[in-house]
Formats: C-alpha cells, sequence, structure tokens
C-alpha cells in the first residue's frame, strides 16, 4: 500500500497544475490586502453546487475551497458549523431531484490551513441542475449557463460515455507501457512515480485488493491492446479513382491495418500517411524536384487525432481512412453525441462533448489535443489558408466522418491567372480579390466583402491596402465620384465599382477584355527516364548514403532528398537522376534487398505526375 495516492499529495499536485476545464480554485475570504475575512458561508456553499453541477454536466473534475485563482493557499478561515454547511452543499445546493456523482467531499489540512476538497465524476445518466433549476456547465476555465435539452443523455450513449472509465478485471501494470508512462509522469510531475500518476489523472485507483485499472488506461498505454480492444485500430486504403468499387471492378490499391494502443496509433498512422500522401512532387522549372502539398499537414493531423480520440470504443469496427484522388475521407466509429449537432460543428462554434472523458484529458494535457472544441476549427481554417474547398463533416447513426478535399477553391483558369502575380506572395485573401479582376473587371467593396467571406473593416483595409501599395490594385473612381454615383442610382455606395487589377508588366491603361495567357512551366520529361524514386528511407537519411547505396549502377547527376519543414528529418522518400536511362534501369532492376540504417530500401521508375493520369496524385510504376 507504500504507493497509495494520499488525498493531500492529490490536492498539493492539484493546486501545482492550475485551474484548467478539469479544475476549480474558490476562495474563502475578500476584502483588501492584510484585511481579509471570511466570506459569507451561504455564498461559498452556492459556488460549491454551481462548481459542482458544471463539472458533472461536462466532463468532471475537482474543486478546491481556500485557494486562490493563483493557486495561493489562502485557507478556509469559517468556524465548524459553516464547514459542515459547506461540505453539505452537493447536496443541499443542487436541485432536489439531482444526486450528483460526488467522488470527495472533504477538509484537509495544506500549509498549515484548512482547504476544501470536492470531486465529482461527469455524469451519464441525468442533467444536473441548480436549486432554482438552471443548468450550467464547465466550459475550459468558466461555468456558463446550458440549455438542459444539451445536455440530455441518450440512453444509447451512456455505455460510449462510461467506457473508457471503467475497471477492467485481471488487468495488471504489467500490461501496460511501463516505460512509457513514467517519461509521461516525468513531464507532468517529475518523481512522481507510474502508480501515482495513473491514480492522480483518474486512470487507476487503489483498492484493498490491490491498483484497479481503468479501461482509458489501456487504451492509451496498453501493451497488447488487442487482448482488450480487438478494434483498437486504424485501416488505410488507397483508391485507385475518386469512388470505390466492387467485384471484379475493386479498385483498392493497398490496403494495411495499424494496431495499437492510442499513443501509438497517433505516431504510426501519422507517420504512414505522411510520406506519400500529404504531397506531391514536380519537376520544378530550376531542374529541381519541388513538393507540393495535396493537404495541408496541420489539418490530416488533427483530423486523425479527433478521429482517435473520439471515436466510440464500444464498436467493433475501427477507424477506416479512405485515400481517393480527390480527397481523404476519415470514417470513425459512433455517431456524433446528442449534446453536438451537425450544423453546430459546421458553423464553428467551437461546440464540444468528449465522448471519451478520460482520454481527451491525458492528451489534452500532453498536448496531443488542442483546447477542446479548436481543434475542427482550426482545421477548417488552415484548409482555407491553403486555398482549398472547405472540410465535409457527415454523421449517421454508426459513425462520424470528415472529408479534406485537395481541390483548390480556384479554378484552372484563375490559377493560369494568379501565376502571373506570384512574385508578389499574396495572401490568401488578396488572391480571392485579385481572381475578381479578371477579364478587366471592375471591383466594388462588395465584391471584396464577398470574396474574403468576411464583413470585417480591419481585414479588408488591410489587405487591400497591400494590394494598393504593391500597385495590383488601382482605383478607378475616387470615394466622392462612388457617393454621387450612388445617390443617383440609389444604390449602397459599397455597390458602386472603384477597383481594377493592373496585370504585372501591363500599363494600367492599357486595358483588355481579355488576359492573356500565362507563361506555362517548361517540361522536363527528358529527365523522367534518368530518374528513380526510392522509398522507406531512414528519417537520418544522408545523400552520402545514397551514393553509396546507388554508385555502383552508373553515374548520379543529383539527390534530392525532401526534408520535414518541422522536424528538420527526412520525410522517408527520396529522388536520384542517373546521367543515363540504362543506369537508371539497372538501378530499379538490381538494387533488391538492400538497407541503409537497417531499413530496406526499395527502388522504383520515376513517373511525372499526370503521365497517363489525372496528374492529381503522385504515380509510381
Amino acid at each position: 500500500m507504500s504507493e497509495v495516492l494520499l488525498l493531500s499529495e492529490r490536492v498539493v499536485n492539484t493546486i501545482r497544475q492550475g485551474e484548467s476545464h478539469f479544475r476549480e480554485f474558490k476562495s474563502a475570504v475578500d476584502g483588501k490586502p492584510g484585511q481579509k475575512r471570511a466570506r459569507l458561508a451561504k455564498h461559498i456553499c452556492q459556488d460549491i453546487g454551481e462548481a459542482l453541477v458544471a463539472f458533472a454536466n461536462a466532463d468532471g473534475g475537482d474543486l478546491l475551497v481556500g485557494v486562490e485563482d493563483d493557486g495561493e493557499v489562502t485557507g478556509v478561515p469559517h468556524n465548524e458549523e459553516d464547514i459542515s454547511a459547506m461540505l453539505l452543499a452537493p447536496k443541499t445546493h443542487v436541485h432536489a431531484e439531482s444526486a450528483l456523482p460526488l467522488a470527495h467531499a472533504v477538509q484537509l489540512r495544506i500549509e498549515d490551513k484548512l482547504l476544501l476538497f470536492f470531486s465529482v465524476a461527469k455524469g451519464t445518466t441525468e442533467v444536473y441542475q441548480l436549486p432554482d433549476g438552471r443548468c450550467v456547465r464547465r466550459k475550459d476555465r468558466e461555468t456558463v449557463p446550458e440549455m438542459a435539452k444539451r445536455i440530455i443523455s441518450d440512453r444509447q450513449e451512456i455505455a460510449s460515455r462510461e467506457y473508457d472509465r471503467h475497471f477492467v478485471d485481471g488487468a495488471k501494470l504489467q500490461d501496460l507501457d511501463v516505460g512509457f508512462i513514467q517519461t509521461i509522469a516525468d513531464q507532468y510531475l517529475r518523481g512522481l512515480s507510474v502508480e501515482r500518476y495513473l491514480q492522480q489523472v483518474g486512470l487507476a485507483d487503489y483498492t484493498p485488493g490491490g491498483l484497479r485499472i481503468r479501461m482509458a488506461a489501456l487504451l492509451l498505454f496498453g501493451n497488447a491492446i488487442h487482448r482488450f480492444h480487438p478494434r483498437c485500430q486504424v485501416r488505410i486504403l488507397k483508391i485507385a479513382g475518386i469512388e470505390l468499387k466492387t467485384g471484379e471492378n475493386y479498385n483498392v490499391k493497398t490496403d494495411e491495418v495499424v494496431q495499437g494502443n492510442i499513443f501509438s496509433l497517433l505516431v504510426e498512422v501519422w507517420e504512414r500517411l505522411r510520406p506519400y500522401l500529404a504531397y506531391k512532387t514536380t519537376f520544378g522549372q530550376d531542374a529541381r524536384f519541388e513538393q507540393k502539398f495535396l493537404y495541408p499537414e496541420f489539418a490530416c493531423r488533427e483530423a486523425i487525432v479527433n478521429a482517435i480520440a473520439h471515436r466510440d470504443y464500444t464498436i467493433g469496427n475501427g477507424i477506416d481512412i479512405f485515400i481517393f484522388d480527390n480527397r481523404i475521407e476519415m470514417k470513425s466509429p459512433g455517431a456524433l453525441l446528442s449534446t453536438v449537432s451537425l450544423d453546430e460543428l459546421k458553423r464553428l462554434e467551437g461546440a464540444h462533448e468528449s465522448r471519451n472523458s478520460l482520454i481527451a484529458k491525458v492528451l489534452k494535457e500532453n498536448k496531443f489535443m488542442r483546447e477542446l472544441g479548436e481543434g475542427l476549427k482550426r482545421i477548417f481554417e488552415v484548409m482555407r489558408e491553403n486555398e482549398l474547398d472547405a472540410p465535409q463533416l457527415l454523421t449517421d447513426g454508426n459513425s462520424f466522418s470528415i472529408t479534406l478535399p485537395n481541390k483548390s477553391v480556384f479554378s484552372s483558369q484563375e490559377e493560369e491567372w494568379l501565376l502571373m502575380f506570384q512574385q508578389f506572395d499574396l495572401s490568401s485573401l488578396q488572391k480571392k480579390i485579385v481572381v475578381l479582376g479578371m477579364n478587366d473587371a471592375e471591383i466594388s467593396p462588395k465584391d471584396i466583402y464577398k470574396a474574403m467571406n468576411s464583413d470585417n473593416r480591419n481585414v479588408y483595409d488591410k489587405e487591400v491596402t497591400g494590394l494598393r501599395t504593391k500597385n495590383l490594385l488601382i482605383e478607378t473612381r475616387s470615394n466622392p465620384a462612388a457617393t454621387s454615383i450612388a445617390r443617383r442610382a440609389k444604390i449602397p455606395k459599397s455597390q458602386v465599382p472603384r477597383f481594377r487589377v493592373r496585370i504585372p508588366g501591363v500599363d494600367a491603361s492599357a486595358r483588355t477584355k481579355r488576359y492573356p495567357s500565362a507563361p506555362q512551366a517548361a517540361t522536363r520529361e527528358q529527365a523522367d527516364d534518368r530518374t528513380v524514386y526510392l522509398s522507406n528511407l531512414p528519417y537520418n537519411v544522408q545523400r552520402e548514403d545514397v551514393q553509396e547505396l546507388l554508385h555502383e549502377y552508373g553515374g548520379i547527376e543529383r539527390i534530392d532528398i525532401p526534408m520535414d519543414q518541422y522536424t528538420g528529418l527526412a520525410r522517408g522518400f527520396g529522388f536520384v537522376v542517373f546521367d543515363s536511362p540504362e543506369a537508371a534501369s539497372r538501378a530499379v532492376n538490381e538494387c533488391v534487398n538492400k538497407r541503409i540504417s537497417g531499413r530496406p530500401v526499395f527502388v522504383k521508375a520515376y513517373v511525372r505526375p499526370g503521365a497517363g493520369g489525372s496528374g492529381l496524385t503522385r504515380r509510381w510504376t
């Protein structure tokens, strides 16, 4: 029993962590510094009832009375009668028909001061209310009003909401990756043992029979997860084309399953997807291989995290990722919870509900997840910043899916037009404004606001001023002239055309009703048959390693190993240009079963993107 986490230690650790979505501090005193006095007990009781109801209606949490917002311990300087009233507040200051899932309501001494500690679990079977019938809910670090119907739990959800919290009979500490947990425990609070960390974050508890482990701990850290959950997995399917076919037309090119605990899935699934999914490589004008991203890396990674963290683990299916030529679909078991609507998600209002509250808590506190409710919002923002169509969300009775298109918001004609402005490093919004000026069209302020999908004047001024400073947006009517036209036409002044786009290198007065075609990129087809593609390279690979591997097949002109902009490591693939097609062919046919740093390296012929296909994806023979 030496590893039992004493309640006082848990409270000290909680104070060190500070307030959060799961922790709240309440002062028991008020007044000026040096003149502090005890707050009225009835007011503190009201605070206790409100905080615990909010936690129970959200994801559970801990409340400390006698601690300031900044973590200073000031204590509870009240008499025994008042303290007894406060300890009864979880019953007396909630609705008469509400019975909170209370775990602790105790008094203890920290720093020689009396504190009150309350802990409540996440409610799953009812909505908790205050004595006057109001509903409140915890949202990040605040307690906010909430409609009861948004909190009501559908009976079908109860099992999935409770799944990660139930204790697993027969599970032992050795069933977990103890070394990895110790690393996380040290980051949480140096010197904390594995057993104490698991208790501190609610993943385990000590009983007279020993340490009992919750399902969340096994899902997060399990060694042989298939023993406890056979479908804790992600299946990745690469589809040839833009729809999945069956029978003799079955068009799945690759089908692989990644299985493991949640932390291993987060790493391995991303490693499997990133090297060949998130970008394509083309041979550019400067005779170098250029990386062009099909999907923003952040959006893909965040979608994976959300699917793994929020899936319904009571459903036997795993997560499916379908990679089509024009989109990625990530399908997660379990429909949306009844407290979150698809419309709310699409409106990006930050709506959230943690089906797996313990899993979400651990991932969030270890920086694998963003603030609750913010991940999906950021995915939409990143797709928009990368000038791609908005993600599509879909839910049915059994699953939730997010689709990331790789289609540009600009048409091919618009992209051709924008090529003439690429030297100016335009922002995404500036490009949308410039597109309005195709075919010498005049542009009104209303057109600009609509193109930017914003009515923010500061945003308008920033983007328009930037274009005018670069002499790309030319004023064709002054403000007074626009006012006069608006009055005569009896229309808002914002609808009066006031700008034209100046084509770089073309005099503003030399207007034409058709814009000239952009110069086409020089092709490098003559190098294709001398180029090979290398995959499964170690992430610490050097050009010298590749040179040593392939020099026996012929002279090498160039070796390109794309690097990750965030980690500085190789992406796992590369390109080699030989001095002759014959040398490239020998490398493809003869370089078999060879390794770099213990990893087998695969050599294939390079096929230029678009050759014999749509050009939307990278194609290799």
